[in-house]
């Protein structure tokens, strides 16, 4: 079958049925009802209370050592300033002087090391309890990579109305891949692509998936160059898409202003990926010296979930742990390789099905890499705020920049590990239980 004559993806009326579908499938339907009803008032302000639909909270955080991570400064009984959701003031009490406002909340950080909120480059959220999970874990911004029926974006959605229930997130909508299964059944613009033979691999049906997935509202495309190393009876360094459909991913994804994260594992996949111009390059462990370099040249990101790798050796299935055990090591190899020679990288956990790991542990893993302690916190904040296109919002706590904190016990210079046991989230200057 040719879809080359098909025209682009209807309206607004598919687009708000397929979207409505997903937040019901992702539970967010019932979280934003909650949030705007007066009886919510116990567990949370209702939108009237919060001056409209995502305005956020205003939060002074007093007392703490406040760590730029992008300076790596220190700063002593340090004074955060937040007032519907964004930073207008952040340095020291005796720097500050009157401008702390009286009558606003106050959260005491006495003794604890005070920090912006980290930044999960590669997260699957397809619940609204999933995205609480991830924030009060201290993700507190995300990249989504993919999700079955476009329940990321109505997670962001959910970011947008209620902060405090879910990550400030870019959405990637449906994976690109050979065998979208039952995401067949995400979207009518997709079943066509049902009397495939082959799969989604033509340039036209390629095409056409970006396309959906951008007429939907994803911020970005998520597609694979290798199967998958979390499934036993698939080999990781198996090629799915070669050179020429991976630049037809990318051209149809820049074609929409948009790029491309994708999942790799073999040096030769990796290399095709990088230079058919993603954006970021997810896992990687077999990436090489030729394609390190291309991605300095090049400013491609390496997402390497570190997290993930590091999960499947605990796998009860025998295959996935000696999967584990030997990736587990190279990739650490790669990943130290890739900073030496300055290819940037972000901090992404790659959780699922479910269950969230904090993005902390992946900053602990990055230095255990070899990684140095503040060039490790950069992955999940100042580093990865930059590969979502958040820059000049994210990854610190400076004036302008959103109102999210993370309090922890502990310096994570001398000890990264406190990263993955907050004390407090601070989610768009509301307070959120840590888990």
């Amino acid at each position: 079958m040719c879809v080359e004559n098909t025209p682009p993806p209807s309206g607004r009326l598919t687009r708000r049925g397929v979207l409505a579908g997903a937040a019901a499938l992702a539970g967010t339907s019932a979280v934003l009802a909650q949030a705007v009803s007066p009886a919510a008032a116990s567990g949370g302000a209702p939108e009237a209370a919060r001056g409209g639909a995502g305005r956020g909270g205003d939060l002074v955080v007093e007392g703490g050592t406040l760590l730029d991570p992008a300076t790596g400064e220190v700063t002593e009984d340090a004074v955060v300033v937040i007032t519907g959701g964004v930073v207008r003031a952040a340095g020291s009490r005796a720097r500050l002087g009157n401008r702390v406002p009286s009558g606003v909340p106050v959260l005491r950080a006495h003794g604890r090391w005070v920090l912006p909120g980290l930044v999960d480059a590669h997260i699957h959220l397809n619940t609204a309890a999933e995205a609480r999970d991830a924030v009060r874990k201290g993700a507190t911004s995300a990249r989504s990579g993919s999700t079955n029926f476009f329940q990321d974006i109505a997670v962001r959605e959910l970011a947008r109305q209620v902060p405090e229930q879910a990550p400030r997130l870019r959405a990637a909508g449906v994976f690109v891949t050979p065998d979208l299964g039952d995401t067949l059944l995400a979207d009518p613009e997709l079943a066509p692509l049902a009397r495939l033979r082959d799969g989604v691999r033509s340039p036209e049906a390629l095409w056409r998936v970006v396309e959906v997935n951008l007429a939907r509202g994803a911020d970005t495309v998520k597609t694979r160059v290798n199967e998958r190393a979390g499934l036993p009876e698939q080999d990781p360094l198996t090629q799915v898409y070669d050179h020429e459909q991976l630049s037809a991913i990318v051209a149809a994804a820049r074609h929409g202003g948009k790029g491309v994260l994708c999942h790799s594992y073999s040096e030769k996949g990796c290399h095709d990926a990088v230079t058919a111009g993603i954006r970021s390059l997810e896992h990687g462990a077999f990436v090489g010296e030729r394609t390190l370099h291309e991605m300095r040249r090049r400013g491609t990101y390496f997402t390497p979930t570190l997290t993930a790798i590091a999960g499947l050796a605990d796998s009860p299935d025998p295959v996935l742990a000696e999967r584990g055990r030997t990736y587990l090591p190279v990739l650490k190899r790669a990943v130290l390789a890739a900073h030496e020679l300055g290819v940037p990288l972000a901090a992404g956990t790659d959780s699922s099905g479910g269950a969230v790991d904090p993005v902390g542990g992946e900053v602990v893993l990055m230095h255990a890499a070899g990684v140095p302690a503040l060039d490790a916190l950069r992955t999940a904040t100042t580093g990865a705020a930059q590969l979502l296109g958040l820059g000049s919002r994210v990854g610190r706590l400076a004036r302008g920049y959103a109102g999210d904190v993370l309090v922890v016990d502990g310096d994570p210079l001398a000890d990264p590990g406190v990263l993955t046991r907050p004390a407090h989230v601070v989610r768009a200057g509301f307070q959120v239980q840590a888990a």
